[in-house]
């Protein structure tokens, strides 16, 4: 079994040397002893945006960060965790630009989720639209096929660009569930035990819901991808942002998840100078939990804490963060912000800069964190105490490159 109750590194593949040869040099030099829950490199692949998380091709790794033959040799010596965008693929993949030269004639023409495929004659209704979780403003984006001329519509959950560098996969597609068995068994191939499913939970798409962890459909993707992984000998981490009553549903079912809730009650903690929300939360929650404090994105607030804390705490501790140089995430739909219109999805800043690089009390959220049941990941930019990188987000214009030096 890969997962350990041990502590685990997360890292850009360049974050740590400038490539995976020189990655896998300095954990063997320097954290040998200390990272034996295992490495997870975020996205290694050719990718066109998002740094790495519109990825191309998982069967390719790209050449300015190394080979797969580095993945495999990092492998040797610490568990290899990598993500799996099951929701989504590059616009630039070689799949999409096949879909948009040939359009329904391309072979993997239904590998994507066209509009049709949900609404009869393509033309999406203002009532199902109105129900959804969005990600960005419209959820879908609008291409012309290079031959035939024709104008499709094709499902984008994510992207800030429009059309979406993020193409949505249609996951009921016999094409796409052979895709998929196709990267698992790469991973496979090459040392990879842990697989991370990010954004599993927008996989589903049913109108008259708000295509968010949609049940039981969910469960029913998750048990067949799960059987697919365990006959590999890979473990699954589905990477959900949901509230504590999902989360909880899904440790029920077995899978390990992510402790989300954490990052925020323990900065309420240590602002306010009171446990007693944490100490609540830790008497319920699973012990069958990644914890994390800081990530690639940002501290969780909205939907993960829905339920456990009120709009007005939440406001405070926002601004306390927004004074120390943070900026924020925000939820596009109106039906899932708070009544008061609150909407904070996630604050982005590095967790040292949020306690105001305050070492005492950096060193205390870590033991809490260590402390707490489960495995436990720490993100490259926290294992170094790294501060806010605002010049980093000027530059790209982009929010969570404060937090991805």
């Amino acid at each position: 079994m890969a997962v350990k109750n041990q502590v685990q590194l997360i890292t850009y593949p360049d974050s740590l040397g400038g490539d995976l040869k020189t990655l896998n040099k300095i954990l063997l030099k320097y954290f040998s002893d200390i990272f034996k829950g295992g490495i997870h490199i975020l996205p290694p692949f050719p990718s066109s945006g998002d740094r790495g998380f519109a990825p191309l091709t998982y069967l390719a790794i790209e050449p300015k960060l190394g080979t797969w033959d580095d993945i495999r040799r990092i492998g040797e010596n610490f568990d290899v965790v990598l993500d799996l965008m099951v929701n989504h693929i590059s616009r630039q993949s070689p799949y999409f630009q096949d879909f948009l030269k040939k359009g329904r004639a391309s072979e993997w023409a239904d590998l994507f989720l066209t509009l049709d495929k949900i609404w009869s004659d393509g033309k999406p209704l203002r009532k199902d639209l109105e129900k959804l979780f969005l990600r960005r403003t419209t959820p879908y984006s609008t291409f012309t096929v290079q031959e035939t001329g024709e104008e499709v519509k094709v499902w984008t959950t994510f992207g800030k660009q429009d059309p979406s560098e993020q193409i949505d996969l249609d996951v009921n597609s016999p094409i796409t569930v052979k895709l998929l068995t196709d990267f698992f068994s790469h991973f496979n191939k090459h040392n990879v035990k842990i697989v991370r499913l990010d954004a599993v939970g927008y996989v589903v798409k049913k109108m008259g819901t708000s295509c968010f962890f949609v049940e039981p459909e969910i469960y029913e993707f998750l048990n067949w991808i799960s059987v697919l992984a365990h006959t590999l000998d890979i473990e699954l981490l589905p990477e959900v942002h949901a509230n504590d009553i999902t989360q909880f549903k899904l440790a029920e079912q077995g899978y390990w998840i992510y402790d989300f809730i954490l990052p925020y009650l323990v900065l309420d903690t240590l602002f306010n100078k009171s446990s007693s929300k944490l100490r609540e939360y830790l008497k319920i929650r699973p012990h069958k939990q990644f914890t994390m404090l800081d990530c690639h994105d940002g501290i969780p607030v909205k939907p993960d804490l829905d339920g456990l804390i009120v709009s007005e705490d939440a406001r405070k501790l926002v601004d306390i963060c927004l004074q120390r140089g943070a900026n924020l995430s925000l939820i596009f739909s109106d039906q899932h912000k708070d009544k008061d219109g609150f909407d904070v999805h996630q604050i982005r800043c590095s967790y040292y800069s949020a306690l105001n690089c305050d070492d005492d009390a950096y060193l205390a959220a870590r033991a809490i964190q260590f402390f707490a049941p489960g495995g436990t990941q720490v993100y490259y930019v926290g294992l170094l105490d790294g501060e806010n990188d605002v010049e980093n987000v000027k530059k790209n214009g982009e929010g969570r490159e404060i937090n991805r030096h």
